[in-house]
């Protein structure tokens, strides 16, 4: 195996150099143990290598002490590098990678956003940083700078380092080098005022916290340790600083490893190949290849056993130690807070249990004193030492002022900067746990006038002319590739505002509008088939559904069904004949089922009726607001005109859409936007205006009757506040905003600067035309109504059947036709239903109409009955007797008077098949 003198921390590996011959002694039957010999590279000019090289010694002594009966013994040579470089890495030495991790979670629990590696430029140096950088971006932290400090740099090139990093924002130094550098890094750290006053190299490093492998303390550790100490000052009398750590411990658990790796393989092929000398690049190529390499190598991946700095093992050639300790050096010394495992993360306790969760949290450390002994945790980051104020860009314009006001007092020549967006900027700063001095910079020309435009304002943040910029900023995508925006505090998105028109209908067709045309067909239909099926269940019981010819029977049941639109009262009969013992007059249906018909009927209607009249009532009489226009594609196609504010990125976006530069006119404050918006296209003004939601919201604040917010055509994130590409304000502002915005110190903000804006209806719902009425909206009442009617027929039908099936089917034989039985049926429907006490009393009343009608004649020949023909004839023509007179008073239908005859006239049983004998006829003015 090959070491590298670049590692200072763990230069401790042993390369396979040479062999011994095994003796043997036939004579005595003995085994001379074979010496394996093993070359040791180390800078013996530090006192790290002379630690390691004596932690070796005592281990192989102590190997083998214990273990005599071993065919193989381990002997050293040992070479001075001198701080050369050898081709070989440290290939049993630890990754440096390993203690990333730990430094990873430290930072985490802190919430830092920022970190500085300080670093040795060498090998050493150069090896962990890929690891870190890696391992910070794992969890979001920012590398702004890296530190390299040469290996040989005197006091002055480091100071000129660190001041130099005094002038950055950044106060969190990741510090990887060796430990004399180290110690040169903090003093002079401490006399320039940042590590705080301290006479010794111990005490300019209080505060820092580090990282250090676990190991976990035994007896065998205890007692090496004083052996250790006792040995290495005999041996180096002049070192009296020493100190053994970690890498010695790993130094003497790696020989014994070793030592069992040799035993195991065996003596056997102990030999080099030699390499081709003609075809090497360079003398380590020319160095022979050992013949047992892979077998020791695989031997020694093998090798398992707890060694004084814990478990020995190797994954992929590295040693593996996954617990390490989290100190805080303080005092004279040390003092661990924690440790971290790869499976748990940071605890107090070194917990195993693999089931516990792995945590960062600054809770499961323990107290730590800070350098400089502050009360608080360091927040990682500080304005730099120079006092400079944050230099606070903000916009200049003349219009909108109620988001930013720039104005100049010229008697105090001072310049005052308020605002809506000012105002929650400086509750956010208010609010953050620490503070940051500012001063706001207006974005202008020597004159006053505006710089550019809100881009090129955004853009000297990124030229570091500004530290930051506060104002009605949006945040859009292409100003994120410059800049770190904090979290929006404003509604987001581009809107569209155009005028309202008053939509009420001036029409002679207005009647019609309260119901689409669907409703409209519904309900005329419904009208027929109720007027048909109160016909059907009436025609047979009722004479006002029987009356006249078919059309006749026709027109009265529509009537019936038309005439509920104004029922307000019972319907009357006219020229209807009234008989003493007939029902009252007043009913118009006689029937159950028409009756219950009727009612769900007069139901719907009533509903309908109702409705169609508050909605015509509303188109009439309510102001119907609409919008002018509420699509961005109908504007481009009528080429309106359409405005946009000075300055804004909204041109840029209507010139995207298609909109020529001569459509486009520009506003600067509300006043003028509503007078474009008055004149319109037609008059050289706008048809609409588009802007960002903020400004239109204030528009609408104060014109709200007469404008109307339609639709929105962008999407935006709002105003924010802007800083710095990985400025770690960002991340605490945009907490602080949070924290305004959920509150109810937003609220009092827009009130003051914005308004309350109660007296305007919410712009999103103007007061729009409800709409005609459609038929989904009585689709219920339809369907209650059909169903009745539709089960009324049906039951009907089934009694018509039942009442008349011997009648219908008397006459039904084989050679009657279907149409002759239809007709047959029908003839049987179209007479009256004796079943039906109406029905009789009906046919009663005809009976005795016809036996009055035909007792006209009877003056004449009272002494003799007419003949059954003449009564037949009489009853089916009747006619009045000439001769006779009526007062103007009597009833012509029911009363017959003659001036000579008032007589009770008994007809035969012929003329009267009901049985009815007798008709009384009387004086109306008896």
């Amino acid at each position: 195996m090959k070491i590298s003198a670049r590692l200072a921390f763990s230069i401790f590996f042993l390369v396979l150099l040479s062999q011994r011959v095994i003796c043997l002694s036939e004579a005595q039957n003995t085994t001379v143990p074979v010496n394996v010999g093993v070359g040791v590279v180390l800078d013996m000019d530090m006192w790290f290598a002379k630690m390691g090289l004596s932690c070796i010694n005592m281990a192989l002594s102590d190997f083998y002490a214990s273990r005599s009966h071993y065919k193989t013994r381990l002997f050293l040579n040992v070479r001075n590098s001198k701080r050369e470089v050898v081709g070989a890495a440290a290939a049993v030495a630890q990754n440096d990678s390993s203690q990333v991790k730990a430094i990873s979670a430290i930072i985490k629990a802190f919430g830092w956003r920022e970190a500085v590696p300080i670093h040795v430029d060498n090998e050493f140096g150069e090896g962990i940083v890929p690891y870190l950088i890696d391992a910070l971006q794992d969890i979001y932290v920012r590398v702004p700078y890296r530190s390299v400090i040469p290996p040989s740099a005197t006091d002055d090139e480091m100071g000129q380092e660190l001041y130099k990093l005094m002038t950055m924002q950044t106060r969190v130094f990741i510090v990887h080098m060796t430990p004399n550098l180290s110690s040169q890094l903090f003093t002079k750290a401490n006399e320039i005022g940042m590590m705080g006053e301290a006479p010794s190299v111990l005490e300019s490093m209080q505060g820092v916290l580090g990282v250090k492998t676990y190991v976990p303390q035994s007896k065998e550790l205890g007692n090496f340790t004083v052996l250790w100490k006792r040995k290495f000052q005999q041996e180096n009398p002049t070192i009296t600083d020493a100190a053994l750590n970690v890498y010695g411990l790993w130094a003497y658990d790696s020989a014994s490893a070793l030592a069992r790796a040799v035993e195991k393989i065996g003596t056997a092929n102990l030999g080099f190949e030699e390499a081709n000398a003609s075809s090497a690049l360079t003398d380590l190529e020319s160095i022979g290849v050992s013949q047992i390499g892979p077998k020791l190598r695989e031997a020694l991946l093998a090798t398992r056993f707890r060694g004084l700095a814990g478990e020995f093992s190797l994954v992929k050639g590295q040693l593996q130690s996954e617990t390490f300790q989290i100190i805080n050096v303080n005092g004279n010394g040390e003092r661990g807070i924690a440790f971290w495992t790869p499976e748990s993360g940071l605890g107090r306790k070194l917990n195993p249990a693999k089931s516990q969760t792995y945590s960062t949290s600054k809770n499961n450390l323990g107290r730590i004193i800070w350098p400089g002994e502050p009360g608080y945790v360091p927040k990682g980051w500080e304005i730099p030492t120079n006092g400079k104020k944050l230099q606070i860009g903000v916009p200049v314009k003349d219009g909108f002022n109620e988001f930013v006001k720039v104005t100049h007092d010229n008697s105090t020549n001072t310049t005052v900067v308020s605002g809506y967006c000012i105002a929650i900027f400086k509750a956010v700063m208010d609010s953050l746990p620490y503070a940051v001095p500012y001063e706001f910079i207006p974005f202008a020309k020597p004159d006053g006038e505006s710089a550019g435009t809100y881009n090129d304002m955004v853009y000297q943040v990124f030229l570091g002319n500004f530290d930051a910029v506060v104002g009605d900023t949006t945040i859009i995508a292409n100003r994120s590739n410059y800049v770190d925006f904090t979290l929006p505090y404003t509604e987001s998105g581009v809107s569209m505002v155009v005028p309202l028109r008053d939509n009420r209908p001036k029409n002679a067709w207005v009647f019609l509008k309260p119901l689409r045309y669907d409703l409209w067909i519904t309900s005329g239909c419904f009208f027929v088939f109720t007027g048909f099926v109160v016909w059907v269940l009436e025609h047979r019981i009722n004479e006002e559904f029987r009356a006249g010819d078919w059309s006749h029977q026709l027109g009265t049941s529509l009537w019936f069904a038309f005439s509920t639109l104004v029922f307000s009262q019972k319907l009357k009969r006219v020229g209807l004949l009234r008989v003493a013992h007939r029902p009252q007059p007043g009913e118009p249906v006689i029937s159950n089922c028409a009756r219950t018909v009727v009612i769900i009927w007069f139901f719907v209607v009533l509903i309908l009726t109702q409705s169609y009249t508050a909605s015509l009532t509303s188109l009439l009489t309510v102001q119907q607001l609409q919008p002018t226009f509420t699509d961005v594609n109908q504007l481009i196609k009528d080429r309106a005109n359409v405005g946009y504010q000075e300055g804004s990125f909204v041109l840029g976006i209507l010139q995207q859409m298609n909109f020529k530069t001569h459509q486009l006119k520009q506003y600067n404050n509300t006043e003028e936007c509503d007078e474009l918006l008055s004149k319109g296209s037609a008059n050289g003004g706008i048809d609409a205006a588009f802007d960002e939601i903020p400004y239109m919201k204030l528009f609408l604040g104060k014109y709200c009757s007469n404008y109307t917010m339609v639709q929105s055509i962008y999407k935006t994130d709002g105003f924010g506040f802007v800083f710095p590409k990985g400025s770690p304000l960002v991340a605490d502002v945009s907490s602080a905003i949070l924290n305004i915005t959920e509150g109810d110190q937003m609220k009092q903000i827009e009130d003051s600067w914005l308004g309350a804006q109660t007296n305007c209806p919410d712009s999103n719902n103007p007061q729009v035309s409800s709409g005609s009425l459609s038929l989904s909206s009585f689709s219920g009442l339809f369907l209650i109504a059909g169903a009745a009617s539709v089960a009324a027929l049906i039951f009907n039908f089934f009694m018509f059947l039942r009442r008349e099936r011997q009648e219908i089917f008397r006459s039904f034989g084989n050679q009657v036709s279907v149409i002759e039985r239809i007709r047959h049926v029908l003839k049987i429907f179209d007479s009256i239903d004796a079943s039906h006490s109406v029905g009789r009393k009906l046919l009663q009343d005809k009976s005795d109409t016809s036996n009055i009608q035909g007792a006209s004649e009877l003056p004449q020949n009272l002494g003799s009955p007419p003949t059954p023909s003449n009564s037949s004839t009489q009853m089916e023509s009747p006619s009045r007797n000439p001769g006779t007179s009526l007062p103007e008073d009597a009833d012509p239908d029911v009363n017959v008077q003659t001036s000579q005859v008032a007589a009770t006239i008994e007809l035969t049983p012929q003329s009267n098949p009901e049985g009815s004998t007798i008709t009384e006829i009387q004086d109306d003015n008896n």
